[in-house]
């Protein structure tokens, strides 16, 4: 389902670190995972993502690990506990928003 890229803009950091906090991922699979649990309304290449990874490394919020798996040495992300603090404010701040947009959406005062 195609959705305007308007509205999913300043959506990832809060699904990257939240796919995070779930288990540590490569890059390919945090594509797939987001794609799949998304239906497909986000995603993210893989041009895109790792500029993006780096940028939440850089901010301390992730971390970066090699690991051997399948038979081949991947990099592997983790959530740092900045980005369980990030991820939790994120998450706060999204309640607020959502709450927000449906108060406008369906009319708080029965309009």
């Amino acid at each position: 389902m195609k959705v305007d890229k308007e509205l999913t803009k300043g959506s990832h950091e809060l699904i990257l670190l939240k796919l995070l906090s779930r288990k540590d991922m490569y890059g390919y699979e945090l594509i797939q995972e987001m794609s799949l649990l998304s239906e497909q309304v986000f995603a993210m290449s893989q041009g895109s993502l790792y500029p993006f990874l780096h940028g939440l490394e850089d901010r301390g919020l992730i971390q970066s690990y090699t690991r051997e798996a399948g038979g081949r040495e991947r990099r592997y992300y983790r959530l740092t506990p900045a980005g369980q603090g990030a991820l939790e404010e994120k998450e706060r701040q999204w309640g607020i928003y959502t709450r927000a947009m449906e108060r406008i959406l369906k009319g708080a005062w029965g309009g």
